[in-house]
């Protein structure tokens, strides 16, 4: 990527600073904007190149052979090492924080990860305010982000309206931006939005996520649960993501079959008290309450832990085959409860 010279009188070699950066956490939109901001900043100074990596898929020593030997003719240089938590050899540790003590003006090594830490001794080379970890936000957070977004756009949407945006998005801010801005194309200018625009419209518009995953697994359908879970994990997604996901829909389903023990399952005041308002989100949980009783879905919650401890432990090159084992299981667990 290249961007326009720094300004006359200045020389860009004095205007960009270099620098290492650790952004943790799973907040990605907030993570997002960190490194946009650095980008610009460095933009703003002179030529500009960006390199990405994957720890997991790229050896270390690849990646610091690339630091150490950056392109020359671009003034500035940045490196972004996504999935940092994957560097764990001590080895690799070590080469990577030589390449953070050695970081000159021109260069810029950003490490990624949706993990609140890093291995030891590489979590702990960056500090200060280069090192931020990005929690997610807080419910009633998540509700003023989404009612001031289209405060901002000049539209309205009602209560129900925000809570079914948020059980069908996930819990991070960059989600909530692109599904809240493709909704803008859409829903109704001349009344409030209400969960039945935002569930037609996100369901035709919205591509796959751990809500579609668990729609699959709700429908008893295996072939496109895994379809949806390579698709996933292709476009990038980290398994403790999805599972993360996965997560808060049995969840869901656990409080869902304990209304319907009571029969208030189609109390919709009861329904709202569980967040479940959208109509997809009920129907979701009303099909997977047909295959999974309270102890099935109590064993899918265990499996689920499970598998997020295996796919944080393994690294990325083993995360497809642990994924796919595990929807395996949740298929199974309906048979053996």
């Amino acid at each position: 990527m290249k961007t326009a010279p720094g300004k006359p009188g200045k020389t860009a070699k004095d205007s960009v600073t270099g620098g290492a950066y650790i952004f943790l956490g799973p907040e990605i939109g907030k993570k997002k904007d960190a490194v946009g901001e650095i980008k610009r900043k460095a933009a703003e100074a002179g030529t500009l190149e960006e390199t990405v990596f994957y720890a997991g898929e790229t050896p270390v020593t690849l990646i610091a052979d690339a630091i150490l030997n950056r392109n020359l003719f671009s003034d500035c240089h940045i490196f972004i090492v996504k999935n940092a938590e994957s560097i764990k050899k001590k080895e690799d540790i070590a080469l990577l924080v030589s390449c953070i003590n050695d970081t000159d003006s021109g260069t810029i090594l950003i490490l990624l990860s949706d993990e609140f830490k890093l291995a030891a001794g590489l979590d702990n080379s960056v500090s200060g305010k280069n090192r931020v970890v990005f929690s997610e936000m807080f419910e009633n957070q998540k509700e003023e982000w989404v009612k001031s977004f289209f405060r901002r756009e000049g539209r309205d949407i009602d209560s129900d309206g925000v809570e079914a945006i948020l059980e069908m998005v996930e819990n991070n801010t960059d989600a909530l931006r692109r599904e809240c801005s493709r909704l803008l194309l859409f829903l109704p200018s001349d009344r409030p939005a209400n969960a039945q625009d935002v569930e037609k419209w996100i369901s035709h518009s919205r591509e796959e996520s751990a809500f579609t995953l668990f729609s699959r697994i709700a429908e008893g359908d295996l072939s496109k649960a895994v379809e949806t879970l390579h698709t996933l994990l292709a476009a990038k997604e980290t398994a403790p993501g999805v599972l993360a996901g996965l997560a808060w829909c049995f969840r869901k389903l656990r409080s869902y079959l304990a209304l319907a023990q009571r029969g208030k399952a189609a109390d919709n005041i009861e329904l709202k008290k569980i967040g479940l308002s959208s109509p997809k989100a009920r129907g979701d949980c009303s099909a997977a309450a047909r295959r999974y009783n309270t102890p099935a879905v109590e064993a899918c919650l265990a499996l689920t832990a499970e598998y997020d401890i295996l796919t944080r432990a393994s690294g990325a090159a083993f995360e497809q085959i642990l994924m796919d084992v595990y929807i395996m299981k949740i298929f199974k667990a309906v048979s053996r409860n």
